[in-house]
């Protein structure tokens, strides 16, 4: 165990004003995403797009580490400058996503159960040796009248920790990511009981599996009102509920909690973070770890065009700029208009 390491890492990655870019979408993932502005999806064009991200100047300045796909990992910037030495030149830090994706639970196949663990003590290992020096495993928990069923969220939990036990090992900080869904037609009060749940769940394997809380983050979902549910949570309503919800199962010990923005709009993503923020000091450091709501305004901007790239990194730059206002809870809605 590299115990202080570890502490000082996961400090780092939550330090004041900052959060992480979650730019580790699989390459089916980012196919999608892709598609959507008309652009193919190749190795090239995803270095490109990447490259555009992580070269933006000044967002350092708001973000503390970044996820990265494991083809991104090994890949370089268009100077030849391996990425993950790009990144840590700049003070952020490199990191890996090390799950291999959420597959149908065998005797629950409505359910999810991420796999994943075959081998990955030799691949963390080599994702060090390139520059990683924290992961992310994410379990996938679905809501509805009857789900989840114990069966689901113990067997996603005893994997999240056992993901965390041999990361730790390897001196790499796990980001620990039990993702209860947003996409149903549950009300902010169901999805509260199942956070809850979850996180109860997740907590005791993790002690169980002897993981260093203080070495650890946590990224979990914000307690929201599902997608398709006739009645939506206000920002106020919203944080109360996270924060009740993770001050009952998120011991002081974790130095920070992630949260994904999970299909939120890039706005709303950012507003619940600075309302939570505005009720603090918290005992444990509140930031972001957002994919989605970091990215789309620079996607959308880009279009794969050379000549858009500085309008995409200014399109990227505002959104860090501002989620690291809400990290603090200094984030007005004027900043949005705000150049």
């Amino acid at each position: 165990m590299h115990e202080q390491a570890l502490i000082d890492t996961a400090k780092a990655l939550v330090a004041d004003g900052k959060g992480i870019l979650a730019a580790d979408e699989s390459t089916g993932t980012i196919k999608k995403r892709l598609d959507g502005i008309g652009v193919e999806s190749t190795e090239e064009t995803r270095q490109a797009y990447r490259n555009l991200l992580f070269t933006t100047q000044g967002a350092e300045d708001y973000i503390s580490g970044v996820i990265l796909f494991e083809e991104t990992l090994f890949q370089k910037a268009d100077d030849g400058t391996p990425f993950s030495k790009l990144l840590a030149d700049k003070g952020v830090i490199p990191g890996i996503k090390v799950d291999k994706g959420a597959k149908p639970l065998a005797g629950s196949p409505d359910e999810k159960i991420t796999e994943g663990l075959d081998g990955l003590r030799d691949r963390l290992n080599e994702y060090r040796e390139a520059g990683a020096r924290f992961a992310k495993w994410r379990a996938v928990i679905d809501i509805t009248d009857e789900r989840p069923s114990d069966y689901c969220v113990h067997v996603n939990a005893g994997a999240l920790a056992r993901y965390a036990a041999l990361c730790q090992e390897a001196g790499i900080v796990p980001i620990v990511e039990p993702e209860v869904l947003m996409d149903g037609a549950n009300s902010i009060e169901r999805c509260e009981a199942v956070t809850d749940r979850v996180l109860d769940a997740v907590f005791t394997e993790l002690k169980r599996q002897n993981v260093l809380l203080e070495g650890m983050l946590l990224k979990p979902n914000m307690v929201i009102a599902g997608k398709s549910s006739p009645q939506q949570a206000g920002v106020d309503q919203v944080a109360e509920a996270t924060i009740r919800c993770l001050k009952r199962r998120v011991p002081a010990a974790v130095p920070g909690i992630v949260f994904l923005s999970g299909g939120q709009s890039d706005e709303l993503a950012t507003a619940h973070l600075d309302a939570m923020n505005k009720r603090g000091p918290h005992p444990w450091a509140l930031s972001f770890s957002y994919g989605r709501a970091l990215q789309a305004p620079a996607l959308a901007a880009w279009q794969g065009k050379p000549e858009n790239v500085e309008a995409a990194q200014s399109a990227y730059f505002k959104r860090a700029r501002n989620n690291g206002a809400a990290a603090r809870g200094e984030y007005s809605s004027d900043m949005e208009s705000a150049a």
